[in-house]
């Protein structure tokens, strides 16, 4: 077995585009297409912040269940996906199970918003979104 170490990957066809063999030996996929561009994981509750990122360089609450991300490295356009969960990590309120894009994205930042069973806005105590897309 070889061991191959690098600092830097660049297609030789397209420096930006490097394709992978899939599990079946039969198909490709775009390395960077396939790759996490930013994530974030946060506590929602009192005063909202980060407790872990990746090209995520700030939150800002916006009310109850209310959040707005910036992105450090901004995204192409607003055409990028964000799954993401949210819940409490007690008992007190473990429904929060709902989220959804809220306002107007832009290609530095997002806004999504959590509610309750009761479809009421809720903060979360733990919070996870992960952006899905190409950069500028």
């Amino acid at each position: 077995m070889a061991t191959l170490k690098t600092n830097t990957l660049t297609g030789t066809s397209t420096a930006g585009s490097i394709a992978v063999t899939g599990e079946g030996n039969s198909t490709t996929t775009n390395l960077q297409q396939g790759l996490c561009k930013a994530w974030v994981n946060f506590d929602g509750s009192g005063t909202a912040a980060i407790k872990d990122s990746f090209n995520i360089t700030g939150i800002t609450d916006q009310g109850t269940g209310q959040y707005q991300f910036e992105i450090t490295n901004d995204m192409a356009n607003t055409e990028f996906a964000l799954p993401a969960c949210t819940g409490n990590d007690d008992s007190s309120n473990a429904g929060i199970n709902r989220m959804h894009q809220t306002g107007t994205a832009s290609a530095g930042n997002f806004h999504f918003e959590c509610a309750d069973e009761n479809d009421s806005n809720a903060d979360a105590t733990a919070g996870y979104v992960a952006v899905h897309g190409d950069l500028a």
